[in-house]
């Protein structure tokens, strides 16, 4: 009662809440079953005297105490809710049109902001998230889409944290599931894929060319230093040959040998 007079509930307030009072001690214990609610663990009331939400707080968990005629309570689940967005049509910022869809986890943090700062909160949030994934996906190109999955989640977050607070909501986690490109586009971001993919193989190997090339230019410039080498490395080349069952063996005369021999018969 002296929390009710705190509130303001006039001198007629006090009367009626005096008379339910009253009803119930006259009912006793009949009225007792009426009177208590079992509240549980993850739930909370929020109790109406005469309109009033008493004691600006919410009750429970446990056993809850309500007057017959003057009080009216709210129940209200503070579990978590996980909120599915339906795929939503997005033209992002290069004018690509896609198909966007997510969840959202949230929970309610203050049950009195809950039921008196909004009709309906769970609706409230699951609009706003719609909208919110809408606004913010707009203004991203369809390549920060893809690869900052990660980063525009946890901006859709902010967004919703921020304008849920009022409303006695925590969101928890916002994450995209999907993105839908169209068939076309899909096609034309995969022959520009394959098309860097050439490009980036034909780079290497035009480098390997030119590093094969300095490697030969450097063993010829060793070997024209030293001719045994160059015997030896034909002896080499026949071994490789000789191990491979082939049947025909070309075998390499040095130049300097062919000179040499023509060099003695104009001499004889």
């Amino acid at each position: 009662l002296i929390a009710d007079r705190r509130e303001g509930i006039g001198v007629c307030g006090w009367i009626l809440v005096s008379l339910s009072f009253l009803l119930v001690l006259i009912t006793f214990p009949v009225s007792i079953w009426a009177c208590i609610k079992i509240i549980r663990e993850y739930e909370r009331a929020v109790v109406f005297r005469l309109g009033r939400i008493l004691s600006k707080k919410a009750k429970g968990p446990g056993l809850v105490l309500i007057l017959p005629c003057t009080d009216t309570f709210v129940k209200v689940d503070l579990r978590t809710v996980t909120c599915n967005i339906p795929p939503q049509e997005i033209l992002t910022k290069d004018a690509v049109t896609t198909q966007v869809d997510g969840v959202v986890y949230y929970r309610i943090h203050s049950a009195v902001s809950a039921v008196a700062n909004v009709t309906d909160v769970h609706s409230a949030t699951f609009l706003l998230a719609q909208t919110t994934l809408r606004n913010v996906l707009g203004t991203q190109s369809l390549a920060q889409l893809l690869a900052g999955r990660e980063e525009i989640a946890h901006s859709i977050q902010a967004i919703l944290d921020s304008a849920t607070e009022q409303w006695g909501i925590k969101v928890a986690r916002v994450e995209i599931k999907d993105v839908r490109i169209p068939v076309a586009m899909q096609r034309a971001m995969a022959a520009e894929a394959e098309a860097a993919r050439e490009a980036r193989a034909k780079v290497v190997a035009a480098e390997g060319e030119m590093n094969a090339s300095k490697a030969l230019k450097q063993a010829s410039m060793v070997l024209a230093e030293s001719p045994a080498g160059l015997q030896l490395r034909y002896l080499q080349t026949l071994t490789t040959l000789a191990t491979e069952n082939n049947s025909t063996i070309v075998f390499p005369l040095p130049i300097d040998m062919l000179e040499s021999l023509g060099q003695k018969n104009r001499g004889g």
